[in-house]
C-alpha cells in the first residue's frame, strides 16, 4: 500500500499563485507516472498535469503556460505550481501515481479561486 498526501490548497484571488504538495508514503520512483487531477463541483475528474518516472511531462491545454509540475526524489515529493490563478481553476486538486495497473489517490485538497 502506498499513501498520497496533499496540502497546500486554499483560497486566493485571481491573478495569484498556489503550489500544492503530494508526499509519497514511499519512494516516487515506485510510480511510472504521477499526476494532478482537479474536479470542479458538478464535473468529472480531469487530469491536469503528469510526469513519468523519465522526467517527461503532460498538460492540460487550460493550464499550459501557468502550471508547471516537478518532483523531489529526496523527500518523495511530487509539487505543481500554479501561476496566474483564474475562477475556473476552483477545484478540488487530486494527487495520483500509477504503479503497474493500480492507481493511488490522495485525499485531494481544495483551491479555491476568487475574482
Amino acid at each position: 500500500q502506498v499513501q498520497l498526501v496533499e496540502s497546500g490548497g486554499g483560497l486566493v484571488q485571481a491573478g495569484g499563485s498556489l503550489r500544492l504538495s503530494c508526499t509519497a508514503s514511499r519512494s516516487m520512483f515506485i510510480f511510472y507516472v504521477v499526476g494532478w487531477y482537479r474536479q470542479a463541483p458538478g464535473k468529472q475528474r480531469v487530469m491536469v498535469t503528469n510526469v513519468t518516472r523519465g522526467g517527461i511531462t503532460n498538460y492540460a491545454d487550460s493550464v499550459k503556460g501557468r502550471f508547471t509540475i516537478s518532483k523531489d526524489a529526496l523527500k518523495n515529493t511530487v509539487y505543481l505550481q500554479m501561476n496566474s490563478l483564474e475562477p475556473e481553476d476552483t477545484a478540488v486538486y487530486y494527487c495520483a501515481g500509477t504503479m503497474g495497473r493500480q492507481t493511488y489517490w490522495g485525499q485531494g485538497t481544495q483551491v479555491t479561486v476568487s475574482p
